[in-house]
């Protein structure tokens, strides 16, 4: 399911630019941002960390690593084979699950196995999602280290300044800023593309590195301790996942044409620029990307690298919201508060909580590793994780629904997935130095994650146990007929069979039955979207009663009273002014059973107390809705 960042962009009516230019500049700004930032540290990363030295044959080493990691996970791996595997459109790595799932019945281990690496990715990209903000916005500021010297005090309190600034701004909506987006990175990428073009004419000698045997010799050079350059390496391909993610949002073709034509060419020349400096003045690897420009163009290019930088933040962090009401509408997290920044567009949404969680764990993370240097070590394993859990995605979705023999999954994809595991491998061995950071949020995340999909699973099985059938309600109710009173009645269920507790509990209390009862379930498909014609379902039980089921894809927003208006097409009307909703309000009781620990059921306990509106989640019109508690043990 997991979506990426949904940025749908509308074409603006007074634009001057052709709709294809439009959505080429769009692609910029909203898929390339966290990869095109990359040239500012992982160059330097290589050298300071990776264990390489600034000369000849490891510059030309590192090179040709880099250049190979571009073109075989980059270029072959997503832009010409992940993006392949589109969910109705949808891509991303719950839409990746949610397709998988799509090969196996709705119970059964295999289901488990791919839920449970859907998860896991899911988990790991949260902690991407904190540490991306933190290294882009240090990395750039620290240009100013190279201009002044004497202003490195106050690089991390000018980080935490321009952070606080882009998470206070979230509640407001992003689609005023983002018409900049797109131009900035276009001035972007070709700033950085001329810097290393000039650097390698200066060089040329440089382009040798484009020959796979220097990458490889480097291991030869270095022994088993030359594995360590790629944890570094990896830096070069931060980001690649959200060309898959945003796909559904752009288009393939867009997204593939912005890597191949602007994107790729840039980031290249730029890399090749920084070693060809590194050949000429080995003194310059404290920070070769500012080193290529002379020194009148410091701070400018600070201000570009940093506008850069707030945008490849602000792309994680509407991606992060995407990604979290997806995890909702699957199932996997309790309702949140979701709030819509603009009318005319899907994507701008605001979550309060995941902002402020995040904004607080970005500020704690600049202030506690200090510079980008730290926050490197730290980088590598959420997306070498996150790359590992889709590549074994893709091979559930080869095999079992475009029905590949075994010989080539294995081989094709035992490939990828080898040197997805490679990158993964060498970077757990920094976890001392700052990787247990995405290791820790991942592992809470996911933990929280399977807690709340056990624990509702516990309950609605609670619920089918304790409930009454239809039928047998409805016999009852002829025997002894209650009182009817005028109006409509929908009692909101998680269940497509069976009385909800809120219409037993408005009987025993209010000894009334409304002439016309409504049992309404939302289900939620491994779809991204519902067409509106398949959107309801009406069973007409008996007169007077019906069962309702409402569809929604998961990346599509609950609306109940739109949808009960496309009830009128099926011959059943509801009137606004005398239609109530019934909610059941469940109180937790954990207990000691083998269903699931004690304290996990206390996790589930106090994640449902603090879910979010029923009522608001579902946009019910809240003078209509009536709320009835219950206490369930679980």
């Amino acid at each position: 399911m997991i979506t990426p960042p949904a940025h749908p962009i509308p074409a603006a009516k007074t634009s001057l630019l052709p709709k294809s230019s439009s959505l080429f500049l769009a692609t910029l700004g909203i898929v390339y941002g966290d990869i095109g930032t990359s040239p500012l540290y992982a160059i330097r990363e290589c050298f300071h960390t990776g264990g390489a030295v600034v000369n000849q044959n490891d510059i030309f080493g590192v090179l040709s690593l880099i250049f190979w990691s571009l073109t075989f996970v980059v270029t072959m791996k997503y832009v010409f084979f992940v993006m392949r595997a589109d969910n109705r459109g949808e891509g991303g790595i719950l839409a990746l699950t949610a397709l998988a799932l799509h090969a196996f019945a709705t119970t059964g281990r295999r289901r488990t196995a791919v839920i449970t690496i859907g998860l896991t990715g899911a988990a790991l990209f949260y902690g991407d999602s904190v540490i991306t903000p933190a290294i882009s916005v240090l990395s750039a500021l620290e240009g100013m280290e190279v201009a002044t010297p004497g202003l490195t005090p106050y690089v991390v309190p000018l980080a935490v300044a321009v952070l606080a600034g882009l998470f206070l701004i979230q509640s407001q909506g992003t689609a005023r800023v983002g018409a900049l987006f797109g131009p900035v990175m276009a001035v972007w990428f070709l700033t950085i593309g001329i810097l290393g073009a000039v650097s390698v004419y200066q060089t040329p000698g440089v382009l040798a590195a484009l020959d796979p045997r220097y990458g490889l010799s480097y291991f030869t050079c270095h022994g088993i301790t030359g594995a360590f350059i790629l944890g570094a390496v990896v830096l070069a391909i931060t980001g690649a996942e959200a060309l898959y993610a945003d796909m559904g949002h752009l288009g393939r073709q867009i997204i593939r044409n912005a890597w191949m034509s602007l994107v790729l060419p840039s980031l290249i020349l730029n890399y090749f620029g920084q070693g060809a400096l590194l050949i000429r003045d080995p003194a310059a690897v404290v920070n070769p990307f500012y080193h290529l420009i002379p020194d009148w163009g410091l701070y400018p290019l600070v201000i570009l690298s940093t506008l850069a930088t707030i945008i490849a933040s602000q792309s994680v962090i509407s991606g992060t919201y995407s990604l979290t009401k997806e995890a909702v509408q699957l199932g996997f997290l309790p309702r949140m508060r979701i709030c819509y920044t603009s009318s005319a567009t899907r994507g701008q949404i605001y979550l309060p909580t995941i902002n402020w969680i995040l904004a607080v764990a970005v500020e704690l993370l600049v202030m506690g590793f200090g510079s980008s240097d730290s926050l490197a070590a730290a980088y590598g394993i959420a997306v070498t994780g996150t790359m590992a859990t889709t590549t074994l995605l893709l091979a559930v979705v080869a095999r079992y629904m475009w029905h590949w023999p075994w010989g080539v999954v294995l081989l094709g994809l035992g490939v990828m997935l080898t040197v997805d595991l490679t990158f993964f491998g060498v970077n757990l061995f920094k976890v001392a130095e700052g990787g247990w950071f995405p290791l820790a949020v991942g592992v809470g995340i996911y933990l929280l994650m399977k807690t709340w999909k056990r624990g509702r699973e516990m309950l609605l099985q609670k619920l089918a146990n304790d409930s009454i059938p239809t039928e047998s309600f409805l016999d009852a109710l002829v025997a002894s007929p209650p009182i009817r009173v005028p109006g409509t009645a929908v009692f909101m269920t998680a269940r497509c069979e069976g009385i909800p507790r809120a219409l037993l509990h408005n009987l025993h209390h209010n000894h009334v039955i409304h002439e016309q009862v409504v049992l309404l379930t939302v289900l939620v498909e491994e779809i991204p979207a519902v067409d509106d014609n398949e959107r309801v379902a009406i069973q007409h039980i008996r007169p007077g009663f019906a069962r309702i089921t409402v569809r929604y894809g998961f990346s599509e927003t609950p609306d109940i009273p739109k949808a009960l208006a496309l009830c009128q097409a099926h011959g059943l009307a509801f009137n606004p002014m005398t239609t109530s909703f019934f909610l059941s309000r469940e109180t937790l009781i954990p207990s000691i059973g083998p269903a699931m620990m004690l304290w996990r059921e206390h996790l589930f306990a106090a994640m449902a107390r603090n879910s979010g509106s029923a009522t608001e989640f579902l946009r019910l019109p809240t003078n209509r809705v009536v709320e009835l508690g219950a206490q369930i043990e679980l």
